[in-house]
């Protein structure tokens, strides 16, 4: 084609009168359920992703048509069972080890220190949107390592997530070998195991694995059941799915959950301007509990 040139439009497909297709209406009612549910925004750009995700959960539960899985969930009883499915569905799990790597340099370097220094022998540290385990597993392994030459310093980390399937997953510890590039080759042999049945795949070891509890817990949830006060909370790339106010709310909610002197560490993309929180920025997307 020469510069220039432009490329007519094609003629609208029509559509496959065979493929069932979600309407309008109903979109907008499984909308407003999964942004009171997850705090998650589905805008009608959407629209075709939440259907193609939950034509699965149609198969799932035996209905042909969404109109009929509409009518299960929202005139029936459905919802009650079906509400975590649906949210397992259409939440979203982009996850990698050491993501975002200079968070945990600042770990090592400064925060794990100064606990140290305070006299701290033991930290609750909260991975509290913890995916498939990624997260977690590299907090574990920073931690470890750091006591392995600074002396003893016992870590339990609660990693949660809204997602059953992701929990389950992380629980098992076990990923595609290729995932684990980002660690360095040194963790790596100490922390995790290759499979005996399959070389592609790894496993992070049971003495790393004991540090770390999993559990369900939604971010939209009133309160926190998580236990005494966090020393450190990584909640990483989740506000971003949030509107303003959702965001407000649960910065809120996790603040009060940090001890007096911890810290919070958000996404890259994140952001506190324009709330009034007590915390203080340390540098970056890293905040101190005032």
């Amino acid at each position: 084609m020469r510069k220039g040139a432009k490329l007519s439009p094609e003629p609208a497909e029509a559509p496959d009168p065979e493929i069932d297709r979600l309407s309008p209406g109903d979109f907008r009612r499984l909308a407003k359920f999964i942004n009171a549910y997850s705090g998650i925004k589905m805008p009608e750009s959407k629209r075709l992703m939440l259907e193609g995700r939950l034509r699965r959960r149609l198969r799932a539960t035996g209905f042909s048509r969404f109109v009929d899985y509409c009518e299960h969930l929202f005139n029936g009883e459905g919802m009650e069972t079906e509400a975590i499915f649906l949210i397992d569905a259409v939440t979203t799990n982009k996850t990698d080890f050491f993501r975002e790597p200079n968070h945990f340099d600042a770990l090592t370097a400064t925060i794990l220190p100064e606990f140290v220094r305070r006299g701290a022998n033991s930290l609750r540290i909260w991975s509290a949107a913890c995916s498939i385990g990624a997260e977690p597993y590299t907090i574990a392994m920073v931690c470890a390592d750091f006591a392995e030459s600074h002396g003893p310093l016992k870590t339990f980390i609660l990693a949660t997530d809204l997602s059953t399937d992701v929990l389950r997953a992380a629980r098992h510890g076990v990923y595609p070998a290729d995932m684990l590039a980002p660690v360095p080759q040194a963790l790596r042999r100490r922390y995790t195991k290759t499979s005996a049945r399959d070389r592609s795949q790894v496993r992070v070891v049971p003495e790393l694995r004991a540090h770390i509890g999993f559990a369900r817990l939604n971010l939209m949830d009133e309160l926190y059941p998580v236990g005494d006060p966090m020393h450190i909370i990584f909640c990483r790339n989740v506000l971003i799915y949030f509107d303003k106010a959702t965001q407000r709310q649960v910065l809120d909610r996790l603040c009060r959950r940090l001890e007096p002197g911890g810290y919070l560490f958000l996404g890259h993309s994140e952001s506190v301007t324009g709330f009034d929180l007590p915390i203080r920025s340390i540098g970056g997307t890293i905040f101190q509990k005032t």
